[in-house]
């Protein structure tokens, strides 16, 4: 094994990370729950839970279930709203804060949510809107739920978005044959884990042979050769959220691995994956 250490930053909208692992949305809370799990320096960054602005309850339980390879959860955007999130500042003054992660794609709330992710003329207001109450670097999560992932990347890319994080989770449901009964109190939510890592690498590879901003890939990542493969189909960095739920210390520990294979594999600096993938020719 070489023992050169490779250089694992990388670069996401003009915003330098130490390594491309990023702790996901909706699984890190708002970061002061890890703060004695894990150390921060060592991963790339985290993404809080997303915030409102007034405060939201969310589903009532059962909001969370296992599935055969992941789970499903219909939370509802659960969050305590942005005025005590930055302690009475505005999200533009906050210290702290490098980028917005929107979020036009949550599957499992009544109003909006999925509704922006779905059309591309919403998505355009959207982004556009966003773009201009902000100079901070705009990112936007992407839903898997569409007809064309390529069209939504490119309409996020042309309305000012920075970067795109995809995907979010697939609208999904479960069915308890004894009860007949939902699973979920919402009846459907969204399915998250390594059941959806095919679909979400295919959709990375997509958005990113259609627009030159940065892409977050994510789903289903759990190993260090799942962000590999995640980055060779065109992701600069990696979003970790439902391993951290089996694995609190999945986020850190995935940043080691993923240094020790770029080491394993003589790759001196791990930018040089981000679309890498090598299509034979037809």
């Amino acid at each position: 094994m070489p023992s050169l250490k490779p250089d694992m930053k990388v670069t996401l909208a003009g915003i330098e990370l130490a390594n491309p692992v990023i702790a996901a949305s909706g699984t890190f809370g708002y970061g002061i729950e890890f703060e004695e799990i894990i150390s921060f320096d060592r991963i790339g960054g985290f993404v809080t839970k997303g915030i409102s602005l007034e405060p939201m309850a969310g589903h009532p339980a059962p909001r969370m279930i296992q599935t055969a390879a992941g789970m499903l959860n219909a939370i509802g955007l659960q969050n305590i709203g942005v005025e005590e999130y930055v302690a009475k500042k505005r999200l533009n003054h906050a210290e702290g804060i490098s980028a917005y992660e929107l979020n036009v794609s949550c599957p499992n709330v009544h109003a909006g949510g999925m509704a922006f992710g779905a059309d591309k003329h919403e998505l355009e207001y959207l982004v556009k809107k966003a773009r201009e109450a902000t100079k901070r670097p705009l990112i936007v999560k992407l839903s898997p739920n569409v007809t064309s992932i390529a069209q939504m990347a490119k309409a996020c890319a042309d309305s000012g978005a920075d970067a795109i994080s995809l995907t979010n989770t697939f609208l999904a449901m479960s069915i308890d044959a004894e009860t007949r009964r939902p699973r979920l109190t919402n009846v459907t939510g969204g399915l998250s884990g390594p059941a959806i890592k095919p679909i979400a690498l295919r959709m990375v590879y997509e958005a990113a042979r259609a627009v030159k901003i940065p892409i977050i890939g994510m789903g289903g990542i759990v190993t260090a050769e799942d962000a590999v493969e995640f980055m060779l189909a065109g992701a600069t960095a990696v979003q970790v959220g439902t391993a951290s739920y089996a694995d609190p210390l999945a986020t850190e520990r995935l940043a080691k691995e993923l240094e020790a294979w770029c080491r394993s594999h003589q790759v001196e600096r791990v930018s040089s994956l981000i679309g890498s993938l090598e299509v034979p020719r037809r």
